[in-house]
């Protein structure tokens, strides 16, 4: 695990670090229904959402994270209305211009996982950028989901094992989890230890199927933007105080 930076943030008690997840991933879910709950546009709860966004990061490197994986824009959300399609990809670029500078001081490691190349070019550029300027950085790694979807990847990882077989790369008959592993987007990194999804929903929403095989999942009622450093602490509280087996006999 990286080293915590400094004093916890607010709202945080003493962290045992023995028991503290690696890799945290978050569906970061209700921007519109927090809109709508506010009556105001969903574009708003959109910017609302990227602010809490900014501070979930801070607060993940600052108690010493390795991994933080965030689901900014899946494969099917293509099929939302085009302002809000724009807006999402415009708060993006804000976030990286503004941001970008930050993370490299906090030497966090900005990586993006997704066919992100079929973005808008100026987000396309803004995220390489980003990229760029962090990647010799050491500590916190932010994997930042941009049109991504896990049979996506998996897909593609197929194609990748299939053309590496047909050029007799690979056995057929020596394809083992390890090659399957190595062709996802996330193959430089480990597992999540901890899936955080706000605003309610309990289901995946074709997101890391194959990296959340032994992933422990918290479920939070409030909509992302009301999503506070307490209740952060609560879902790392949760993940703390259970036993994961992997399949063996509990240890408790």
């Amino acid at each position: 695990m990286a080293k915590m930076r400094g004093p916890l943030p607010a709202g945080f008690e003493t962290i045992d670090e023995t028991r503290m997840p690696k890799h945290v991933a978050i569906i970061m879910d209700g921007n519109g229904r927090w809109a709508k709950q506010q009556g105001k546009m969903r574009t708003t709860g959109h910017r609302a959402g990227m602010e809490r966004m900014v501070n979930i990061v801070r607060i993940s490197s600052d108690i010493g994270l390795d991994v933080l994986t965030l689901y900014a824009f899946s494969t099917e959300n293509w099929k939302r209305p085009k302002l809000e399609v724009d807006t999402l990809f415009s708060l993006l670029v804000e976030y990286i211009r503004r941001e970008i500078d930050e993370l490299h001081r906090n030497n966090v490691r900005l990586v993006v996982m997704g066919d992100y190349q079929k973005l808008p070019s100026t987000a396309v550029m803004e995220v390489n950028r980003g990229m760029d300027l962090t990647k010799n950085n050491t500590g916190m790694v932010l994997n930042i989901a941009l049109n991504y979807g896990s049979r996506a990847e998996l897909v593609r990882a197929v194609q990748q094992i299939a053309k590496k077989a047909g050029e007799n790369v690979l056995s057929w008959e020596k394809i083992s989890e390890t090659d399957i592993q190595k062709e996802l987007y996330t193959a430089s990194l480990p597992d999540p230890d901890l899936l955080i999804r706000t605003s309610g929903e309990q289901r995946l929403s074709n997101f890391m199927l194959w990296q959340l095989a032994y992933t422990e999942f918290v479920f939070t009622d409030c909509h992302w933007p009301d999503f506070t450093n307490q209740v952060y602490w609560q879902c790392l509280c949760e993940y703390m105080a259970r036993d994961r087996r992997f399949g063996a006999i509990g240890g408790k």
